[in-house]
């Protein structure tokens, strides 16, 4: 007897409200026992969170510098019966009083298990290790995993990976990762700066209005932190409807075109020039070293003519003369000293991205969903521990690490459970 097969419907409907969101979650780092033995006390509770609130403002609401009152305790836990949590009232500027929750950093949020049970499971993704295979060596289930995830993406990723205001970035790059949703075409937008993925949202069309919605995420976030942000310049390819997004939500940036794009095109059609291969590729990179504006237009001149004069009429010879062509927009990046001219910092991330992707065979199911993964990956992404072998790692725990210059705590998933007080937003 036949059946029709089943077919899953899926929403293709993103609510930008849900994709990151403020709570009235405050979490501080704390140890264990410290929690336990100050928990019922409220002199030590209170004592503790004074000096946290002096030496870390950014992960109270502003109102507290004004004062707050210890609001109760919390009944136990259902999930966990050994853990209970305080709450404390502050009252904002306009006379209204709001309450948080104090939420120590060992404990996952909404009581889904220790810090210290899941941590190492949770690094595992950093590999692409899927989720049956953690929940068969580390318990749980599959899906136990995937929500322990998914929720690390209901953060701002700017707020959470960007302690202090003066550390956000004015010089980015972005571009578009290609994927896929339930087998048709999607593109996450990815903004990265100072070696973090600062944005990541997945849209279903490439064109202006689309991309503009997907980097306008990374513009609210990086707003809350700063009001008035605008970066300086992005550094972009050759798309239009990248430009145009970029221009339509920040009108003041500058547009860095890629030369590593317009190298990689001559590369791939002039390969085959074996007599002059070698001779092309020296030149075009004898261009990027140029010392100022004027040498390098100088030099976009000469190549042209020795182009024009020395390579037959083809695929190769049209690739180098659209690098001449773009010789003003690719000058601009001399007015920039700091801005990068390549893509060579978003390239490695995105490298990182499109495995992970590739590895789960892409996305499937609803748009949310997808949205949620893309924004776990860039969390977890900045804060997961760097390779041993990594120079880098010898002075630093992960790219967050790096940019700000410190760790709230020397665990990396307490240090980003930290970092994602209030969910990530200046309250």
């Amino acid at each position: 007897m036949s059946t029709s097969p089943r077919t899953r419907e899926c929403s293709q409907e993103k609510n930008a409200e849900y994709a990151s969101h403020k709570s009235r979650r405050i979490c501080i780092p704390i140890e264990n026992e410290e929690y336990q033995r100050i928990i019922s006390n409220k002199k030590e509770f209170r004592e503790y969170l004074d000096k946290l609130v002096e030496q870390y403002p950014e992960l109270f609401p502003s109102a507290i510098q004004h004062g707050y009152v210890l609001h109760g305790l919390l009944p136990m836990s259902k999930k966990m019966p050994q853990m209970r949590m305080r709450r404390i009232e502050v009252q904002a500027e306009d006379g209204s009083k709001q309450v948080f929750t104090i939420a120590p950093s060992f404990v996952m949020p909404y009581m889904t298990g220790h810090t210290q049970d899941v941590e190492d499971a949770l690094f595992l993704r950093k590999f692409d290790v899927p989720y049956w295979a953690l929940a068969r060596v580390f318990g749980h289930n599959a899906m136990y995993w995937e929500r322990l995830e998914l929720q690390v993406g209901r953060n701002s990723i700017v707020g959470t990976t960007v302690r202090q205001a003066e550390q956000l970035p004015v010089h980015l790059l972005a571009d578009e990762k290609h994927t896929r949703l339930n087998g048709e075409k999607a593109y996450v937008a990815t903004t990265v700066g100072s070696d973090c993925v600062l944005g990541a949202s997945i849209v279903l069309n490439a064109d202006a209005d689309s991309l503009k919605e997907g980097y306008g995420h990374f513009k609210e976030e990086a707003q809350d932190l700063v009001p008035d942000y605008a970066p300086e310049t992005v550094n972009v390819d050759g798309w239009e409807a990248t430009h145009s997004a970029w221009q339509g939500l920040f009108p003041s940036v500058t547009i860095i075109l890629c030369f590593l794009h317009a190298f990689l095109k001559i590369r791939d059609r002039c390969k085959r020039m074996k007599d002059q291969f070698a001779d092309i590729c020296k030149r075009v990179w004898e261009i990027y070293h140029a010392a100022d504006q004027a040498a390098f237009l100088d030099q976009i001149d000469s190549f042209q003519n020795w182009a024009t004069q020395n390579i037959a009429p083809g695929a190769g010879l049209e690739a180098m003369l659209k690098l001449c062509n773009k010789a003003t927009e690719l000058a601009k990046a001399y007015d920039h000293p700091s801005a990068y001219r390549t893509s060579n910092m978003l390239d490695r991330h995105m490298n990182r991205m499109d495995r992970s992707f590739y590895s789960a065979q892409y996305f499937h199911g609803h748009l949310m969903t997808a949205e949620y993964r893309v924004r776990a990956w860039a969390l977890l992404h900045n804060f997961q521990p760097y390779c041993p072998r990594a120079g880098v790692s010898v002075s630093y725990q992960s790219p967050a690490h790096k940019l700000n210059g410190f760790v709230y705590h020397k665990s990396w998933l307490q240090n980003l459970l930290v970092s994602a007080s209030m969910g990530g937003w200046r309250q």
